[in-house]
């Protein structure tokens, strides 16, 4: 029997931080791969960390005490020009890690700046 409710998309996707590292956060998320620095409303905002958004696409990094980097869990990313990409972070001293074992997905792995996990993909190549 199906639920009476459903989910359909995803509103966000949130990736854990250290603390006062939100310039840094910029710096990567906006600079080098172009996301939207995206206002938090006021009662979040207190609690550090950085929001983005490119167009539907909305990450957040909260601030978490404790922190621990995600080796294994991780966001991918559809992108357009992905070997431009893994040029850029290249230059900005974040080496890709290239995996070819999905066919006709070109895809890599690299760590943002607090040693979280990201997949970076284009498909149909």
């Amino acid at each position: 029997m199906r639920p009476q409710f459903m989910p359909y998309a995803l509103h966000h996707v949130q990736l854990a931080m250290p603390e006062g590292r939100e310039d840094e956060a910029r710096r990567f998320y906006g600079d080098l791969l172009g996301l939207a620095d995206e206002a938090k409303p006021e009662p979040l905002a207190g609690r550090g960390g950085v929001w983005f958004a490119n167009g539907d696409l909305r990450l957040h990094l909260g601030v978490e005490t404790a922190f621990r980097p995600a080796r294994k869990a991780h966001p991918a990313f559809l992108v357009t020009g992905l070997p431009a990409l893994a040029e850029r972070l290249a230059h900005a001293g974040h080496q890709p890690r290239w995996d070819d074992a999905l066919p006709g997905v070109q895809r890599f792995y690299v760590d943002d700046p607090f040693g979280n996990r990201l997949e970076f993909m284009a498909q149909g190549v």
